[in-house]
Parts: C-alpha cells; structure tokens; sequence
C-alpha cells in the first residue's frame, strides 16, 4: 500500500503538476480509507486496496455519512479515490475503476463573502507606514486587493517577482502555473517603500536573488500563511468592519469590484488564474443578488404589498 501512495505521489506531483495542498489532501484521504477498510475486514493486506469493489467505497461513504463528514469534504474523498484507481488501472495493477461509477453530492452553492469598496478602503487605512512591520503588513495587504492573490501565492513571492518599472507581479497559482498580473499604483509605492527598508537586512542576509522572500518576518525569513492570515484578522478588528474578513475574501473583493465596474468574466478569469470559467461566474450570482436589493429597495413596484 505505501508503496502505490508513493507511486500516486510521484504522479500527481511529476504528471498531474498538482499542488502541494491537493497532494497532501489526496494522500491523506487514500490512508484514512486504507485504515478504513482494515479496522471494517474489507482487506487484510494494505496492498489489496487495489482489489476492492464498488460496494465497497459505497460502505465507506456510508460510515462518512454516519460520521457527519460534510459534503464537499466527501466529494473530496471520492475525487481523490478516481484518480487513485484511474492511476492504478493505467498501471496495470487494478482491473477497473471501482470509484468511477460513485456519484459525488450537490453541496450548498457557496457565495462569496468580500467587502464594500468603503470597507475596503477602511481596512487599507488602518496602516500606517511608522514601523517596518506596519509597512510590510500595509504592503500585503495593498497586494492582496490590488491584483487578486491567493494567500499561499502571496507568501510565495520572491523579490524577482517583481516588475516595478512596468507594474506587474508574476505569480505561481495552482498547478505551478504561472501567470503575470498588474499592480495598482498603491500597491506598487507601498511595495517600493518597503524594499527600500527593508534593502540593507536583505544585503546582509546574501540569500540567492531567485530564492529571496518578498514578505520577511521578525527573523528575516519568509513570512508563513498562517502569519499573514493573523495580520488580516488584526487589520480587520481594528478597522471596524464589524465583521471577520479572511485573506480569500479580499481575493473575492478585487473580483467583485472589477466586475461591477465592467470588466468581463474573462479578464477575470485570467487575472485570478482560474482554469475554468465556471470558477470565476459564481461573482456574477453576487453582482446579481446586488442589483436585486438595490432594485427591491429603489423600484416603486418591487415590494410585495
């Protein structure tokens, strides 16, 4: 069994170019239902997990059910099991597909949360630029808004990244694919402001310009997710919103903000580095829910007597 997970780790990351987070989650789930059909006598040998049946996975989402997993996280599972099975019929070590028949489950259609532009712009001005932190933490955030970062692709920046001259940032998304997007002129002079004091520390540290973090913590080395996710939370709570924002919710604003100010789904698309267009239209539902309060508030004839 470990030996056809390392054989699956080795595929995902060398054919299916997928990333670190999608191979941990898919590894994780391939030893929760090793450990699964073990303790419930569906196999005696790890290594037969190549020989199950469909009714078998059929009794693992049973036990999930019973176990109150949530439905995307069970969608998960069963994704993870057809590219397991799919990657061992091509090997020539299983027969056929015994996930390829399973049916994954209609989850709640997730919306998007994001901030106002007023809100947003409250956020942005709770920094202040008096210490290297506060212009850092400025700086990300300015980052964040300004061209639609994922979290793990902020705090993957490299200062080479950079294009200051031209105003653009090239960004590693999922799948180590790699796409440029611009910067706006805030986040461009915040960052300009915070190479700048942050040059001398760099020169001391030598570290290869290919590999030098554009974001440092207290340490000099680059700033974890989790971190970043910390200093989100405080911005937030000092800036009285009112509300907890997360890093993916100021991806979301950058989206919706574009949108309602014209621009179109594709452009979209390929600034936040969706494969699909599908990803990006859920924005269209909240420009929709939107224009429909406004309509029900503004219209004579929109309230229901």
């Amino acid at each position: 069994m470990n030996d056809l997970i390392r054989d699956f780790q080795t595929y995902l990351t060398a054919e299916r170019n997928v990333s670190e987070h999608t191979r941990v989650a898919y590894t994780s789930d391939l030893e929760e239902f090793a450990e699964f059909l073990q303790k419930n006598n569906f196999i005696s040998k790890r290594d037969e997990i190549a020989g199950v049946e469909t009714e078998t996975i059929r009794s693992y989402l049973g036990y999930l059910f019973r176990q109150k997993v949530k439905k995307v996280s069970v969608n998960r599972k069963i994704s993870s099991l057809r590219s397991f099975y799919k990657f061992l019929v091509r090997q020539g070590k299983a027969k056929s597909n015994p996930a390829g028949m399973i049916q994954t489950s209609k989850t709640e259609k997730y919306m998007p949360n994001f901030l106002s532009v007023d809100e947003m712009f409250s956020l942005l001005n709770v920094q202040s630029s008096a210490s290297l932190a506060d212009l850092r933490n400025l700086a990300m955030l300015e980052l964040f808004y300004s061209s639609g970062l994922r979290l793990s692709e902020l705090a993957g920046l490299n200062v080479i990244d950079l294009d200051l001259n031209q105003a653009l940032v090239k960004v590693r998304g999922k799948g180590r694919k790699e796409r440029i997007v611009p910067l706006g002129g805030p986040a461009r002079k915040a960052l300009e402001e915070y190479l700048d004091r942050t040059s001398t520390a760099r020169k001391k540290v030598d570290a290869d310009v290919f590999k030098s973090p554009l974001f440092l913590n207290t340490r000099g080395a680059r700033i974890s997710g989790r971190s970043i996710a910390r200093i989100v939370d405080a911005a937030t709570a000092k800036s009285g919103i009112g509300r907890k924002i997360s890093p993916h919710a100021l991806r979301h604003t950058f989206a919706t903000h574009l949108l309602n100010a014209g621009a179109d789904l594709r452009s979209i698309q390929e600034l936040l580095g969706h494969e699909s267009l599908s990803t990006t239209q859920k924005y269209t539902a909240v420009n929709i829910n939107r224009m429909m309060e406004i309509y029900d508030k503004a219209h004579p004839r929109a309230r229901k007597k």
